[in-house]
């Protein structure tokens, strides 16, 4: 699926960026994961379990707020794309 590619580059970003905490790097990395290497699954599944565990991060003490923002960002993209299906 297309739509997603420029969705994986926003994930990309906050993996790379070293100013964020690893485990929400982590988290980005799994909701990544479960987007591109999910093949097995359908989409919505692949959409609603890339967006239960950014759900899951977003509340982090921790978390800078420009990475909270990229994440609702991301989260907003995906659930436009999860309603499109």
């Amino acid at each position: 699926m297309k739509n997603i590619e420029p969705i994986v580059r926003l994930m990309n970003g906050i993996i790379d960026d070293r100013t964020i905490p690893r485990n929400i790097r982590s988290a980005v990395e799994e909701a990544k994961r479960d987007l591109t290497e999910r093949a097995e699954n359908s989409w919505d599944i692949r959409l609603s379990s890339a967006i239960s565990t950014l759900d899951e991060i977003i509340n982090d003490p921790n978390m800078p707020m420009h990475a909270r923002t990229q994440i609702w960002n991301i989260v907003s993209l995906l659930e436009t794309i999860k309603r499109e299906l």
